[in-house]
């Protein structure tokens, strides 16, 4: 993820051997960028060379709250609330090797899409989007949170990533990789381009920009970057941008309690009415309402 003008607070990277290769890192959260809580599995298989072949997952978590001092007296203390603290967005990745994931194959039958995947047996690569379930939540939070270190760290972290790995594969059914058409996602380098494509749409949520000059920008033939997009990420850019646009409106008017113009100001929009018209078809709801239950 293209971390350009956030402030990195904290950047942890650890191999357990045997096991996961995994990396944190926080950025304090900016208010233009209200980036979605999102995971994305990653399948890579290289038919050339097999002992390159793994499993990524990628998660994005934003709005926790943490302080900037370690060991901080008010934030152990229970009787005092530490209101200093700085809000976050957090970007965790998790790699597993084919060597490590070969070891949960109990069958060499191609009788299941799990089986196939564990054991690369899954002929090109591939990326998804994988729902945020309330487990999988429990578990990124207690990752992110915990308290163990050395050995006993290691045993945590290896137990909890192997949840994550289960929760995720759990999700995947059959249909979502066979539906795949567009072949030349099988190079990770235009998986990549899509993948960028994706984080500028949001990070220039308040700078409408053509899939033109997003094609540019990343490098890629519009034609293949829209169709590779639907393929990843399951909507157009244009119904992927919307949305994301009209979230972070939720976002400013709701949470921030800007005005209507403020907000459609801020989101690039030429006239209220074109923000608002947008707004109702995407919440069924008009920005004034929002704004009245808010209250």
């Amino acid at each position: 993820m293209d971390e350009q003008g956030l402030e990195l607070l904290k950047d942890a990277e650890k191999q357990i051997p045997g096991s996961v290769h995994y990396r944190v890192r926080r950025f304090a959260r900016n208010s233009r960028w209200n980036a979605e809580d999102a995971g994305i599995l990653q399948y890579h298989f290289q038919s050339a060379d097999p002992s390159r072949n793994f499993l990524e997952l990628r998660f994005c978590i934003s709005g926790n709250r943490y302080c900037s001092e370690e060991n901080c007296r008010k934030c152990q203390s229970q009787d005092e609330v530490h209101h200093a603290r700085i809000e976050t967005t957090d970007l965790l990745s998790f790699v597993f090797s084919s060597s490590l994931l070969e070891q949960f194959v109990k069958s060499r039958n191609k009788n299941s899409l799990s089986e196939d995947l564990l054991s690369f047996r899954h002929e090109y690569s591939f990326s998804r989007t994988i729902s945020l379930c309330g487990r999988t939540r429990v578990v990124l939070e207690g990752l992110l949170n915990h308290n163990y270190s050395d050995s006993l760290e290691n045993i945590f972290i290896n137990a909890q990533t192997q949840m994550l790995l289960l929760y995720s594969l759990d999700c995947m059914d059959e249909k979502q990789i066979d539906v795949i058409n567009c072949k030349f996602l099988a190079n990770e380098i235009d998986r990549e381009k899509i993948i960028k494509a994706r984080e500028i749409l949001i990070r220039q949520i308040g700078e409408p920009i053509t899939i033109k000059e997003l094609s540019r920008k990343v490098a890629m033939n519009e034609c293949y970057l829209k169709k590779g997009f639907k393929e990843m990420f399951g909507s157009t850019i244009f119904d992927f941008y919307q949305s994301q646009r009209m979230e972070h409106a939720k976002y400013l008017l709701y949470e921030k309690g800007l005005t209507v113009t403020e907000v459609s100001v801020l989101l690039g929009y030429s006239s209220i009415s074109h923000f608002s018209t947008a707004f109702k078809k995407q919440t069924g709801l008009k920005p004034c309402e929002l704004l009245l239950r808010g209250g």
